[in-house]
């Protein structure tokens, strides 16, 4: 080996050192789409509700206090007739009749009131649909949490198979360019016909389309990965998942009857048609129950004024203060037939849910089984293409000598590298589809969560 040879491989393989400290992880990308993906943020304001919701069903049982005040014009006039009155020095006086006038006057009224429910059937029943409601806010945040995970992965990986295509392409049209001036060479010395020249141009010519279109299918990837991340886009350097297959593949992979269990307990999917069949039975709840009598513990002080001129002279001034401080009891008699249908509504609702509910278990239940099967067959396809590719190569490898040596044609050459180029470009599409695979599988069973991703991060190549 010349000290040539050994001073570009030292270089390239500081290249390559740089270009993996530069790369971009799984997790890197998965924390910045945190704060800037707009589906995410769109759940997060969403989110933001579910506490005020619950603060709403503490405060249901809580005291109400309020104040009321009222002034303006007035007019009062009293009567009384056989009253019995007495005063000092005057004695005791019956049969008396006296009366108090106030035509036009200034009149005042300060209440205060308190109430505290005691038993209130409806109340309880709306105390339980808030907090259903809160829970309902905390499940979509979770299920779009992990939705976001998955997409963000989704994003990533097809930016780094958009990548592999173009390094690929680009390798394939440098060995070509080589080609057609090799044969152009061993043309113009009469060591080749004239079909190679056509044959490796017309190679070349196809080629640098498929890497316009590599290009521009790069561009698009990595343009969705920065709007998803907030990261530039120089930056995106994403990495294909490993040689080795990645975890949940045959040798790691529990049992599908597992899954389903895992699926049917915690797909974020179903748990809100749960809670929405629980919802919608809580609102028939408080329906019902608007039938049912309320206690509340009561009470209020009031003072009323009334001050003027009337017809036995101005100055007049009228006051009564009131307070009171007991139980009061409230029974619902009728409300024309509103409050019975709106509790039929609510039922047929809730079958409704409960009908959506079932549907909706046996469609998760079919994607567990269809992505664990997936994930089979990935693992299989991957292992096949390994396979695959270290034929391929042994027989590129053949092709060449055997056009060295002259027993094979340029077209030959071309054609092998062409399988070749395929089955690597093909492998990485199906390691990047197992591993996403794997995160559905999470996803369905409500399992994709940092660890999770940790794992699938781990699983990338180092």
């Amino acid at each position: 080996m010349t000290m040539k040879h050994i001073a570009i491989g030292a270089l390239l393989a500081v290249i390559s050192a740089v270009n993996h400290a530069n790369a971009t992880d799984l997790l890197q990308a998965w924390q910045a789409a945190q704060t800037n993906e707009r589906e995410l943020a769109v759940a997060r304001a969403a989110h933001a509700s579910a506490d005020p919701q619950r603060r709403q069903a503490d405060a249901l049982w809580r005291p109400g206090v309020g104040v009321t005040a009222a002034a303006g014009w007035g007019r009062g006039e009293s009567a009384m007739r056989n009253a019995q009155f007495s005063a000092p020095g005057l004695g005791t006086s019956t049969g008396v009749a006296f009366g108090t006038s106030i035509t036009s006057g200034t009149a005042t009224r300060v209440a205060l009131q308190a109430s505290q429910p005691l038993y209130n059937p409806e109340r309880r029943a709306q105390q339980q649909q808030l907090n259903l409601q809160a829970d309902m806010g905390e499940l979509q945040w979770q299920a779009a949490q992990q939705a976001a995970m998955l997409r963000t992965s989704q994003r990533y990986l097809d930016l780094a198979v958009a990548q592999e295509a173009l390094r690929v392409v680009g390798s394939q049209l440098d060995a070509v360019q080589k080609a057609a001036t090799e044969a152009q060479d061993r043309y113009q010395l009469g060591a080749a016909p004239i079909t190679a020249v056509h044959e490796a141009r017309a190679q070349q010519a196809q080629l640098l389309a498929q890497r316009l279109a590599a290009q521009t299918d790069l561009d698009i990837k990595r343009r969705a990965l920065a709007d998803a991340t907030g990261l530039p886009q120089a930056s995106l350097q994403p990495r294909l998942p490993a040689n080795q297959p990645p975890l949940g593949t045959q040798q790691g992979l529990e049992a599908l009857a597992l899954w389903q269990e895992r699926a049917a307990a915690n797909n974020p999917g179903l748990r809100q048609l749960q809670l929405a069949a629980d919802m919608a039975r809580a609102e028939a709840d408080k329906h019902r129950a608007g039938a049912a009598p309320k206690v509340d513990l009561v009470a209020q002080a009031e003072q009323q004024r009334l001050s003027g001129h009337g017809d036995y002279g101005s100055g007049a001034l009228n006051r009564q203060t009131n307070a009171m401080l007991g139980v009061q009891l409230t029974v619902p008699l009728y409300t024309g037939g509103w409050r019975s249908a709106k509790e039929e509504e609510s039922l047929a609702k809730w079958d409704q849910a409960m009908a959506q509910l079932d549907a909706t278990r046996e469609e998760v239940a079919r994607q567990v089984h269809a992505t664990w099967q997936g994930i089979q067959a990935g693992a299989l396809r991957v292992q096949a293409l390994q396979d695959a590719l270290t034929a391929v190569q042994a027989r590129q490898d053949a092709t060449r000598t055997g056009y060295e040596v002259g027993h094979r044609t340029l077209l030959d050459v071309l054609n092998a590298d062409n399988a070749s180029a395929a089955t690597v470009l093909a492998l990485a599409q199906a390691r990047s589809d197992l591993l996403i695979h794997r995160l559905q599988l999470a996803q369905l069973a409500g399992q994709l969560d940092e660890a999770a991703l940790s794992q699938a991060n781990q699983a990338l190549a180092p």
